[in-house]
């Protein structure tokens, strides 16, 4: 039994340099990703609100661990060259599979859109979108893209029927905003979003407790204001978000121009 014991680590301490290169290796490319997803598809805040940080985390470690430790296990310097290179194959074809997959997921669930809708703001990824009408989506909305998160609104239904099958699908769990045929430019909808916000002492009266670290967000909100727009943070008003994920977070518009100017981690429906 011992003898076997110490073939074994004579076995590992053998390939533990060839894995800890590869680990190396991993981690590199693990910052490479980190890049795309942070700079790219999921920026601040729409990696926590979006659910980016789980999914990277979940898909590094998987594929950080997966590389080295089959190279740990399989390779061994004793063996031929040709035994090598068919194990550094298979090796390589599990991990950029499994890599590439994970990419791909998280492809899908960047976020592509905010919309607002009756009384809130949707963060929305090609996953959410009701996929029956596949040409109503337009290009920009499918996977792989790199633009930043397009602000839509919601249209009124045009006919009754129209409307009776919006109810229908709401009951199934697809709401307007993940209906592409319904969105509309947010400038239509910025009446409204105004109409429903609420001002800032609401949203600090809700939450005693967190009064500083959402007074401090609204602070940095109001910074760089656009003309015509509010500049003190008093004046900013709010609106809940929501995404797949969360429903604790709210977006601060500006009284005049509706745009959105920061967000903040808060309950937005009450405490």
């Amino acid at each position: 039994m011992s003898h076997a014991v110490s073939a074994l680590f004579a076995r590992f301490r053998a390939t533990a340099p060839w894995a800890l290169r590869h680990l190396v290796g991993s981690v590199f490319i693990a910052g490479l990703v980190a890049l795309l997803v942070i700079g790219a598809w999921f920026p601040p805040p729409f990696f926590e609100i979006s659910g980016g940080l789980s999914l990277f985390v979940l898909i590094t470690a998987v594929d950080v661990v997966c590389g080295p430790a089959l190279t740990l296990l399989l390779l061994h310097p004793a063996k031929t060259r040709k035994a090598l290179a068919v194990d550094m194959a298979l090796i390589a074809l599990v991990q950029l599979s499994a890599l590439g997959y994970g990419v791909h997921t998280l492809s899908a669930a960047r976020p592509i859109a905010l919309v607002f809708e009756v009384d809130r703001f949707r963060v929305l990824s090609h996953a959410d979108l009701d996929l029956s009408r596949p040409e109503a989506i337009p290009g920009w909305a499918r996977p792989w893209g790199f633009e930043p998160p397009r602000m839509l609104g919601v249209r009124s239904a045009r006919t009754a029927a129209e409307k009776f099958a919006s109810v229908e699908a709401s009951l199934q769990g697809i709401e307007p905003s993940q209906r592409p045929d319904w969105w509309q430019d947010y400038a239509l909808s910025a009446p409204q979003a105004k109409a429903r916000a609420k001002p800032l002492e609401l949203l600090l009266s809700m939450h005693p407790q967190q009064h500083e670290r959402i007074a401090a967000a609204a602070a940095q909100a109001a910074q760089q204001p656009a003309a015509q727009e509010a500049a003190r943070a008093e004046d900013l008003l709010w609106l809940p978000l929501v995404g797949r994920r969360t429903t604790e977070w709210v977006a601060f518009i500006d009284p005049h121009s509706a745009r959105i100017r920061g967000y903040v981690q808060a309950d937005g429906f009450g405490p």
